[in-house]
Order: C-alpha cells, then sequence, then structure tokens
C-alpha cells in the first residue's frame, strides 16, 4: 500500500529541497487550501520562496532579478489576497534589491576610479613626461571617467598636446595599455555585463541573501519586540479587555504582569498565559461576548491583534474585534492595535470588503437546517475577519514603537519603495 501523503507544515516546508518550480507552485497550494495561514507563517513562506528565487534563478542583470521576484510574489498574492503581508514581503524584498544594486554599483565606481589613479601614477613615474604634461593627462583621464563635459573641456589644449606627442609614447606597451583602459566607458550596469559579471552577480546574490535572512529575523523577533513596550502602556491597577489572543497579544500581556492588572477575557486564551498571570497575580475575568457592552465601563484599554494594518490606519482583525473597538469608542476607553511593522500595508484599502476572509458556516448552523439554507433561502455568512476603521483606533504598538495614525507613513516610507507599491504593474 503506497504511503499516504499529508501537507506539509511550515516547518517542513521551509526545510525541504526541491526545485524552484516545485517550492513555488506548493508554496501557492498551501497558501490556497488555507493549510499556512497567518501573518508570520505567511510572511516566513514568502521570505523563504522569494530566497529561492534568487538563489536558484539565473540572472544577469538585477532588472532581470527583479522581474522574476515580482513575477513569483504576484503568484503568491493571487493564491491568497486576503493576507496582505505576502505582498508587504514581496515589496521589502524588491526595495532590498534595489538598494544592493545601487551599493554595488557605487563601490565599482569608487574601485574604477581608485584603478585609474593606480594607473596615472604608475604613467608619472616610468615615462619620460614633463610634470605639466602628466598633470594633464591625469586630469583628462580622470575627467573622462567620471563622464563631466565640463571638466574635459578645460585642459583642451594641453590634450592637443599630448596627441600630437602620442606616436612616441607608443613605443612603450604600458602607456597604450593604460591609455585604452583609461578610455573604456562604463556600462550602465557596471560588473554585471563585464568580464567579471559572474563575480559581480555572485557577490550580489550573497548581499541580497543575507538582507532577506535579515527580514526573517526581524519576522520571528517582532512579537518579542513588541512585548518590550507593553509596560509603557499598560499600568498599575488597569482593566485591560481582549478577545481571542493570538501569541502576539499574549507575549504583550504576560510582559506587563509586573502591573498587577486586571484581565477581561473574551473567548479562550493558552495554559501559558493563564499560568504567568496568576503567577502573578493578576486576575483573569471571563465575559461572554454578548455581554461586552456591560463590562466596557469597568475597562481602561482594549488591545487587538492586527494581521494586517493599511496605510490608511484600517485594521484587519480576527472576527468580533470590530464590535470591542467600536464599544470601547462609544465608551471613551482606549484602544491599542499590535503588529509587526511587516504586517503594515503601503494599501489603503479603499474597498476593505475585499479582504475580509469568509469561512464555513457551519459553526453557526447545524446539519438538521439544511432547509433552512437550501430551500428557505436562508444566507449565513461566517467572518473570518472583520476591518476596524482608523477612527476606533488610539495607538499602533509595532516592533519599533507605539505610533500614531498620522506616523504611519513614515514609518511606510522608511520601508517600502514607491516603485514597489504598485504591485500589480502591468
Amino acid at each position: 500500500m503506497a504511503p499516504v501523503q499529508h501537507a506539509p507544515t511550515l516547518d517542513a516546508f521551509l526545510h525541504a529541497h526541491l526545485p524552484l518550480e516545485a517550492t513555488v507552485e506548493q508554496a501557492c497550494s498551501l497558501l490556497k487550501r488555507r493549510q499556512i495561514r497567518g501573518p508570520e507563517p505567511c510572511a516566513l513562506v514568502t521570505a523563504h520562496v522569494l530566497a529561492q528565487v534568487v538563489a536558484k534563478s539565473k540572472w544577469t542583470d538585477v532588472d532581470q532579478l527583479l522581474d522574476r521576484v515580482f513575477q513569483t510574489g504576484r503568484k503568491l498574492v493571487d493564491a491568497q489576497p486576503q493576507e496582505l503581508v505576502l505582498g508587504n514581503i514581496v515589496r521589502r524584498v524588491q526595495g532590498l534589491i534595489r538598494d544592493e544594486a545601487a551599493t554595488d554599483r557605487t563601490d565599482e565606481r569608487d574601485d574604477q576610479q581608485s584603478s585609474m589613479a593606480n594607473s596615472v601614477s604608475d604613467l608619472r613615474e616610468n615615462l619620460p613626461v614633463p610634470p605639466a604634461l602628466a598633470s594633464s593627462v591625469s586630469f583628462s583621464a580622470l575627467a573622462r571617467t567620471t563622464r563631466q563635459p565640463s571638466l574635459i573641456a578645460t585642459p583642451q589644449s594641453m590634450f592637443n598636446l599630448l596627441s600630437a606627442a602620442e606616436p612616441s609614447f607608443l613605443a612603450s606597451g604600458d602607456v597604450s595599455s593604460a591609455g585604452s583602459g583609461a578610455s573604456t566607458p562604463t556600462p550602465a550596469h557596471a560588473g554585471l555585463s563585464s568580464g567579471s559579471g559572474s563575480g559581480r552577480v555572485a557577490a550580489l546574490r550573497d548581499e541580497i541573501l543575507d538582507g532577506i535572512e535579515e527580514i526573517k529575523d526581524e519576522i520571528g523577533q517582532a512579537d518579542d519586540q513588541i512585548a518590550g513596550f507593553a509596560e509603557s502602556q499598560i499600568r498599575p491597577g488597569d482593566a485591560v479587555l481582549v478577545y481571542e489572543p493570538s501569541r502576539t497579544v499574549e507575549k504583550f500581556l504576560i510582559k506587563a504582569a509586573r502591573r498587577k492588572y486586571t484581565l477581561f477575557l473574551v473567548g479562550t486564551a493558552s495554559a501559558t498565559l493563564e499560568k504567568k498571570l496568576g503567577a502573578a497575580k493578576c486576575p483573569i475575568i471571563r465575559v461572554s461576548s454578548n455581554a461586552v457592552s456591560t463590562y466596557m465601563s469597568r475597562v481602561h484599554r482594549v488591545v487587538l491583534d492586527a494581521r494586517a494594518i493599511a496605510a490608511n490606519g484600517g485594521v484587519l482583525t480576527n472576527a468580533g474585534g470590530a464590535r470591542l473597538a467600536r464599544a470601547a469608542k462609544a465608551a471613551g476607553r482606549t484602544v491599542l492595535v499590535v503588529g509587526g511593522v511587516y504586517r503594515l500595508s503601503p494599501e489603503p484599502l479603499t474597498h476593505p470588503d475585499n479582504f475580509v476572509e469568509w469561512g464555513e458556516p457551519a459553526r453557526l448552523v447545524r446539519f438538521a437546517d439544511g432547509s433552512l439554507v437550501g430551500d428557505g433561502g436562508l444566507e449565513v455568512e461566517t467572518p473570518l475577519t472583520e476591518y476596524v476603521p482608523a477612527r476606533l483606533v488610539d495607538l499602533y504598538v509595532t516592533n519599533l514603537g507605539p505610533h500614531s495614525k498620522d506616523y504611519l507613513e513614515i514609518v511606510i516610507s522608511d520601508h517600502y519603495k514607491s516603485e514597489d507599491l504598485e504591485l500589480y504593474r502591468q
């Protein structure tokens, strides 16, 4: 009997050794089937797949690599459009490639200018050229290398003098080679299409892969860094209301346990959270979702987990979070949204309903009620996520610290390039 094939877990997928095309197709399949879901797993999968594109695909210049990353990223986004972190990581990697390519070209120009200066120095030492004429050779050669026409025109008369004396100098092979090197124009993608292109590509590839690893580290450390700001947001004696706390929210609450606050819990929480808060003498009061408005007058702040934060400050959170935010706003309570910077999307979400994820209605409608759903025409909708407008949120706590809505634009500009904002370009 053939062994039963199971879908790989996130850890198994990240450590699998598959060809590039198979890796991309498997990632798209897992995203479509929701076997990998949630901001952090989806972000790690995207970074892993794009690292494989950089490492295994064939490319000779930056434009080819950017196109391959874009095409692969669009496949991942199309596989699960509701997960905005997929597009976020694609844009981050594109920006990383642009930065590393710009640094590489700058370093190569510096190397060329240094090499030219050394060649001119050798020319002065080895040739019987008058000092004034050698100075003209140096100035003219460097001017052509840096492509500054205004500087080339200045020593024109001395250059003519050099040209007139050129036949006697060409007797030396060193002068001929130095002159040909000095007059070679610099290509647009210096180092990627020249004779040393393979070495430049390999070095650039390594730099980009190191940058992607740093993005992965940022994703993995975001929750702990967010928790580091918990004690500045929760005061001693506060009453904090949470709904179905995620791992990010739980770490945030555990870190603030020294504040001896009271937790109002809607839904369920992990045994770790209950154990840690119990050991810190922080009481937990369980609240029914229907009684949130009743208890809101006793609450000081509401903490919500962000699956994604839009550029306009709107938040995609787990279903039920919007009701807490509306109740808190009506009661004048503070609403905190926690989430790593990698969840901050440059998209404004002008049509947020398109990004709300819907689930199966089985948990709300029994099989025995099938007649109501079928012939009865009853339509049952079960949202898994909800959109919380920016007007209901007071503060955003990321791994960079707490921010107001107006500051999000600055954070976005620091992490995304303007040319990469439109992921669905033609």
